[in-house]
């Protein structure tokens, strides 16, 4: 693998250890590694925040003067860029280059070369008109993996069609199950949510293919389709209608399978979730509402008998809940052994001492705006830890020294190359 060099990082926190509070050792699990983000938005560019924030050296190559759209996507802030873009592309070096030119190419090339990994998330086509496909860079760097993240994969009728994280809950599945039952489709949550997933998928990608050269294998290309990286998580739907032909509605806070299983407000206006995933969990929630005979009653004893009487058993944990305070039902729920929860928004995240005994967001400071607050790394790694080094930073501001530094062009060169508008 290529080295790195860890160089200075505006409002450094302490070392990872203190941030999650693990012990560490000191080490980064992804040190040496060195990533080349040419991609835009959110998608691939979060594969490429996951590795940074445990130890990669990404670089973040962005068409210059205008940069990334996801600098624009989001809430504005005083320096011009989003809190998205200060979140989401922490931890990167950022580098203009316009690939569309002959110089820009080349010097692409020269990077890829002393680099690991590029994360790209153009339309199918595009870097092989630009002369930078895969195959190209293979012939450059043999042991090179690539992400390539598009709204529906490198092949297939579609491969050629646009498409955002919306369209991509819509065509895999998502989007007809989000809803109540007689309303139309709605948001599942984030808008953004299958271009996080399919980073994540890309993050398992490139881990395994980096694994795959380390042990002597050729660099490869990591394949996602946007609407795959939901429709992979549908549990069940692809064979319960293979085999039976089942086709799953809307139904609102409910699951198929099971009941209660569902969200109920409280008599102080407030919402909690119930997951009764097995007749051992409802037999105890029976005995938290004081009807414990409902445990024992041909009508509700089993999940078949439940979910014929979805209806009734709903409307009878409704009814009981809805007597009692959230704080109230969260306190019986939690002495019963009932799977129970607050719905929170973020402002009761922001006051919820779970939160901040696992240290889930934290507070840095931006040398452009100040103080900012940040979602921790995910996942926990006792021994080498996610280090945050810096937030998403101006554009170009490291191209000087990256182009300087890994590829020995000077300042004389460097001007040139702004001039024709490579840089």
């Amino acid at each position: 693998m290529n080295t790195t060099e860890t160089g200075s990082a505006d409002g450094l926190l302490k070392a990872a250890a203190g941030l999650l509070g693990g012990s560490g050792s000191g080490r980064q699990a992804l040190e040496g590694i060195r990533v080349l983000d040419i991609a835009t938005f959110v998608a691939a560019p979060f594969c490429g925040t996951i590795l940074g924030d445990f130890g990669a050296e990404v670089i973040k190559i962005e068409q210059p003067n205008e940069g990334d759209s996801l600098r624009r996507f989001g809430t504005p802030t005083d320096c011009g860029d989003t809190l998205v873009w200060l979140s989401e592309s922490r931890n990167k070096k950022t580098v203009t280059l316009n690939l569309k030119t002959a110089e820009g190419a080349q010097i692409f090339r020269d990077l890829v070369a002393k680099s690991d990994v590029v994360l790209e998330n153009f339309r199918p086509g595009t870097l092989e008109k630009w002369g930078v496909g895969f195959e190209a860079l293979r012939e450059i760097n043999p042991s090179l993996v690539m992400l390539r993240v598009s709204a529906y994969g490198q092949t297939g009728p579609k491969k050629n069609e646009p498409g955002f994280a919306r369209i991509a809950h819509a065509f895999g599945g998502l989007t007809a199950l989000a809803g109540e039952a007689d309303g139309p489709p709605v948001v599942p949550g984030s808008t953004s949510l299958a271009d996080y997933i399919s980073g994540m998928w890309g993050a398992i990608g490139v881990l395994l293919a980096l694994r795959d050269v380390q042990n002597g294998g050729p660099g490869q290309f990591i394949d996602v389709g946007l609407y795959e990286s939901v429709f992979r998580l549908l549990d069940e739907l692809v064979p319960a209608y293979a085999k039976f032909g089942t086709i799953r509605e809307r139904m609102g806070p409910d699951t198929i399978n099971v009941v209660p299983h569902s969200h109920y407000r409280t008599a102080d206006g407030h919402w909690v979730a119930v997951a009764c995933t097995n007749d051992r969990m409802f037999a105890r929630l029976a005995d938290v509402m004081g009807r414990g005979e409902l445990a024992a009653s041909p009508f509700y004893a089993t999940t078949v008998a439940r979910v014929e009487r979805r209806a009734e058993v709903n409307a009878i944990v409704a009814d009981w809940i809805g007597l009692l305070s959230q704080a109230e039902v969260l306190d019986q729920c939690q002495k019963g052994g009932v799977p129970c929860g607050p719905v929170y928004s973020i402002a009761d995240i922001f006051e919820d001492p779970q939160y901040r005994a696992r240290r889930n967001f934290f507070e840095t400071e931006d040398p452009r705006i100040g103080p900012v607050t940040l979602p921790s790394p995910v996942p926990r790694l006792s021994e080498t830890p996610a280090v945050f080094r810096h937030t998403g930073r101006a554009l170009g501001a490291d191209t000087a020294e990256i182009l300087s530094d890994l590829l020995g062009i000077d300042e004389d060169n460097l001007s040139r190359l702004r001039a024709v508008g490579a840089i």
